[in-house]
């Protein structure tokens, strides 16, 4: 019986790597691009993490590079160093079918040995910033590019990449195929699909079941000095693994520290850290040995690890995109998850707002004050934060997971 990707025109032995790794039905985006990807056509797509996005650019990839040119036929352009890990390796599993060579390309790396590694190879997966200095150093050339992909746009302009991502698509010379996936497709990334696509295929698919699992969402108001003791409490529960959300890197390590010391197996993943010391850290989380990431957003973007229970954002972010972003690390795989976020007093007003656009209602919840220690002064119970009444609208709610909270009507 013939494959559904045969219908969509994947070759035999694609069909095969993928039959392998037990995939045999296209996810939605899938369907929606692959077609148009394999005869050439230029894409913008609009597709969350968790979508199946990275096969919808990977098989086009796979399929369509000759292996014929002296330089890399193929450039992948994301966000972060772990997502360029996942990416270059869902390609990986599929391009042995067809003896294509994949690299990566990212900091905290020796910059010599990479660069010869993305020289010899059919496909580049690089973050902006590293692929420069290759560029730079001369150790990589773009000459032979006629295949871009632009992965999670929205992402990369959030931490500042636009310039960087213009700069790298003028040096494409002749022909090539762009084809751009972001969650959002508004304001700036829908000016550089503009620019960077010419008459392109647009399609839209919304995330997979994994995304749309029912998440708690739980708002709790806290004292500033009393906050590591409710965050060794909820991480205490009942749970599986837990992603911990901080402001800053030097915050992120100073947490995970005194987190090991009150007996929880954490770890720490921000942007100071090397490559090798990243790499540990995530390799730890996800075979179980930490049960326990704190990470800053910039470094745990495109991170999609299976089994996280529980986002804990012990710093609220700033914006409902963000709070999308985090707490769409659980509730995956049809499981259910929980997202809660620590808010002091001063932060309520802002909390409820961000929450508010989000579609949620952000009611804070009494935590058990100072953990029932009699020796210590009970506070009164703080008033509870309603998201504000009009405006606004869940104009969000529908790219993250599923609300358990009140939508806004």
């Amino acid at each position: 019986m013939q494959s559904p990707f045969h219908a969509l025109g994947a070759s035999d032995s694609v069909v095969a790597a993928l039959a392998r790794r037990g995939i045999t039905e296209p996810f939605p985006i899938q369907s929606a691009v692959l077609r148009d990807a394999l005869d050439g056509r230029d894409v913008v797509a609009q597709s969350p993490t968790g979508s199946g996005k990275t096969l919808a650019f990977a098989i086009p990839l796979v399929e369509r590079a000759t292996g014929k040119t002296r330089n890399p036929e193929a450039l992948v352009l994301v966000p972060t160093r772990e997502l360029a890990a996942q990416v270059a390796t869902e390609i990986q599993a599929i391009a042995g079918a067809r003896q294509m060579r994949v690299a990566t390309v990212v900091g905290g790396v020796g910059i010599v040995g990479q660069g010869k590694a993305a020289a010899r190879s059919d496909v580049v997966v690089a973050t902006p910033g590293r692929l420069e200095d290759l560029v730079a150093r001369r150790l990589v050339r773009l000459d032979d590019v006629s295949m871009l992909v632009l992965d999670e746009v929205d992402r990369m302009l959030d931490v500042g990449f636009k310039p960087a991502v213009e700069r790298i698509v003028a040096l494409l010379e002749g022909e090539r195929q762009t084809l751009l996936f972001s969650a959002t497709l508004d304001g700036p990334v829908g000016e550089l699909a503009a620019k960077f696509t010419r008459n392109p295929v647009r399609a839209s698919a919304p995330a997979r079941e994994t995304e749309a699992a029912p998440v708690e969402h739980r708002f709790l108001t806290v004292e500033k000095d009393a906050k590591l003791d409710h965050l060794v409490e909820v991480l205490e529960g009942e749970r599986g693994l837990a992603l911990v959300f901080v402001r800053t890197k030097h915050g992120a390590g100073r947490l995970a520290q005194r987190l090991e010391r009150r007996g929880v197996r954490a770890v720490a993943l921000h942007g100071d850290m090397s490559q090798n010391q990243r790499t540990r850290s995530l390799d730890r989380f996800t075979r179980g040995h930490a049960d326990t990431l704190v990470a800053t957003d910039v470094a745990a973007r495109g991170l999609d690890v299976d089994g996280i229970t529980h986002v804990v954002n012990f710093d609220p972010p700033d914006d409902d995109d963000t709070y999308v972003h985090r707490v769409g690390r659980t509730g995956r795989a049809g499981k259910t998850g929980t997202g809660v976020t620590f808010v002091l007093d001063d932060q309520r007003a802002r909390v409820a707002k961000m929450a508010a656009v989000a579609g949620i209602d952000a009611r804070c919840e009494r935590t058990r004050e100072y953990l029932d220690d009699p020796a210590k002064p009970q506070r009164r119970e703080p008033p509870r934060v309603a998201a504000p009444q009009g405006g606004g609208g869940p104009r969000r709610a529908r790219r993250g997971p599923a609300f358990r909270g009140r939508p806004r009507r």
